[in-house]
């Protein structure tokens, strides 16, 4: 890959892994729900007028948007409202690539290779120390949201699955249609009319910025590069960055918010990169292995 496609690879995890300081920054002006309701409105919004929409059923575009827009980012924000720090949670969302796994297993028939057990085993090892410290700086409810969000965000990996070859940046601006009414009707409903209000006529210049990254930054900018990228390289050669987001999500929050993790919540996190990295590469190891055999 050539060192102006890794650059923009980096800007895209950069913008990813930030972009859970930035969501805890909006968060501290705006309630998760009418947060999540705005985003959506922002990432649709004009955009929708600009770009041309995917040729998919409105079916997918509704399952697409409830899941991986709506879904997620509901018990994501909700998490965060709750206390989950920023960094743990953009190491345990990434929970949704062994979530994946299972609803491809369960839903597609796909077989379980024996890598991603081991790497299931392991990372679900890492969130077992994570969780229990219950109360130390991660609330149990804040982490299972957060697990929750990981679910939708694999729900919506197998729906886009039969999508065949799309065009993610219109993809994700047509399905941002779908999440800001329900956004809009759970915040009424859970954060209440006075409260909104409230956020809305108090909204200072942070949250209009979070809101601006979130939208701008971490949806269209970053999702446009991640399209580029992906129209050029094979899926296998462009998703391993990902496995980056985290390492930034921890640093940034550390260098940013002053997140500290404890003892055991560290080899937590070094368990769950651990089973990630097993995930995605074991695979290939275990294919060069066997050919080199073959070989001697």
């Amino acid at each position: 890959m050539p060192l102006k496609d890794l650059l923009l690879a980096l800007v895209v995890i950069v913008a990813w892994g930030v972009n859970f300081v930035v969501i805890k920054v909006g968060l501290d002006g705006l309630p998760p729900m009418l947060l999540g309701a705005l985003r959506f409105a922002l990432v649709a919004f004009p955009a929708v007028f600009l770009v041309k929409r995917p040729q998919l059923p409105w079916r997918w575009l509704i399952a697409y948007g409830a899941t991986i827009s709506l879904g997620q980012f509901a018990f994501l924000f909700q998490a965060m409202g709750s206390g989950m720090p920023p960094g743990l949670a953009s190491l345990v969302l990434q929970s949704q690539a062994f979530f994946t796994l299972f609803f491809a297993a369960l839903f597609l028939g796909e077989r379980l290779r024996a890598a991603s057990v081991l790497g299931l085993l392991v990372a679900a090892g890492g969130l077992a120390l994570i969780g229990s410290e219950n109360g130390a700086s991660v609330p149990l409810l804040a982490l299972i949201l957060t697990l929750c969000a990981g679910a939708m965000w694999a729900l919506g990996n197998i729906i886009t699955r039969r999508f065949g070859k799309v065009d993610l940046v219109a993809l994700v601006i047509w399905g941002g249609l779908i999440p800001p009414l329900p956004f809009f009707a759970l915040s009424w409903w859970l954060e209440g009319p006075a409260r909104i209000e409230s956020a809305l006529l108090g909204i200072g210049w942070s949250s209009i910025l979070a809101l601006a990254y979130l939208a701008f930054v971490a949806t269209l900018l970053g999702y446009s590069l991640w399209s580029h990228l992906l129209s050029r390289y094979p899926a296998g050669k462009v998703a391993p960055f990902s496995l980056l987001v985290p390492v930034v999500g921890l640093s940034s929050s550390a260098l940013l918010l002053g997140e500290r993790l404890t003892p055991t919540q560290g080899w937590g996190a070094m368990l769950v990169m651990a089973g990630l990295l097993i995930n995605v590469f074991g695979p290939r190891l275990l294919v060069a292995r066997v050919a080199d055999q073959e070989r001697a």
